[in-house]
């Protein structure tokens, strides 16, 4: 394991953060299968995207969690924005950066993501040939999510404020007041609404999993962007890779999952429920992290060593 950085091939201005994992007996003139890993929004490398990178390398495969754009100790001002389209295009830049490794087999790349890292990672697998094989846990399709709730019971119209508020708050910014911010998660265990979303104040703002870099919140002007993103636009046309998707029975984000599983185009499309979990359990929860990455490793050593046949039959 060990952390670099590079820039973004789609803003050389912006250096990634990334902490780069490699299996037990690694060798570098050895060609590997090759996973990236993104985050949660509000979340960094250093959490739950780090963890399943970890334990994928531990299956054989290089793995990748990187700071998005903006986040973490990637660059980018102004600091915390949560831009969909930017996001989705970082995936893609993650594996540009990749491509140019001697180890890492071009043709057996995979993606996954936790929460709306999971959803970047779906919008970018429908525009990017490259990625062979798409996993996803607790996946959320941050648009969807903010226009009609975290348990799907809010209209979307009632979200038009919303873009009100981030068109506002791009006047704030550029008459040069404190960037207007919004929260990703609770930022107070009061603010939580129910008891996932407490855990969520508890995962980034205690020492359960809370790390400087974190702060859970985004800027406001992100609203904009966010309102009218579709993690899945498109999906029944040209998300045709294998997807494995994880989700906890309990998640009341479970229905952003539902609705991947029932949008992709992909006649190789996998669903396993873990019992008895809730969203944001399967980011820390250690007998949950483990069933999943018992999913997860074989789905992506099948897939990819089947995308790898199948180009050397097409040569």
């Amino acid at each position: 394991m060990g952390k670099i950085s590079f820039a973004n091939s789609n803003n050389k201005t912006i250096t990634m953060s990334a902490v780069i994992n490699f299996p037990e007996g690694f060798d570098e003139k050895k060609s590997y299968p090759a996973i990236v890993v993104s985050h949660p929004g509000g979340g960094v490398k250093e959490q739950t995207a780090g963890t399943y990178a970890k334990k994928l390398a531990e299956q054989g495969f290089v793995t990748i969690a990187y700071d998005a754009s903006y986040q973490g100790e990637s660059g980018g001002e102004p600091r915390q924005l949560e831009n969909p389209y930017i996001r989705t295009e970082d995936v893609s830049a993650v594996i540009d950066y990749l491509t140019t490794l001697p180890y890492v087999d071009k043709g057996r790349v995979g993606a996954m993501g936790i929460c709306a890292g999971a959803g970047y990672t779906a919008n970018a697998a429908i525009q990017d040939r490259r990625i062979k094989a798409i996993g996803t846990v607790s996946a959320v399709n941050i648009g969807s999510m903010f226009r009609n709730g975290w348990e799907n019971n809010v209209k979307s119209i009632d979200a038009l404020p919303y873009v009100e508020a981030g068109s506002n708050a791009r006047t704030s910014d550029a008459s040069g007041a404190a960037v207007a911010t919004m929260p990703l998660a609770p930022l107070t265990e009061a603010d939580a609404p129910n008891e996932e979303l407490r855990q969520a104040w508890e995962y980034y703002h205690t020492p359960r999993a809370e790390y400087a870099t974190a702060p859970g919140f985004a800027t406001l002007r992100s609203l904009n962007q966010i309102i009218t993103y579709d993690a899945y636009h498109m999906a029944d046309i040209y998300l045709t890779q294998p997807i494995q998707i994880v989700a906890g029975s309990k998640a009341g984000s479970k229905w952003m999952s539902d609705d991947l599983f029932d949008r992709a185009a992909s006649t190789d499309k996998s669903f396993h429920v873990i019992e008895g979990a809730n969203h944001m359990e399967l980011y820390d929860g250690q007998k949950y992290i483990e069933e999943a990455v018992s999913v997860l490793a074989p789905f992506f050593k099948a897939k990819l060593k089947a995308a790898a046949l199948a180009r050397q039959a097409a040569e």
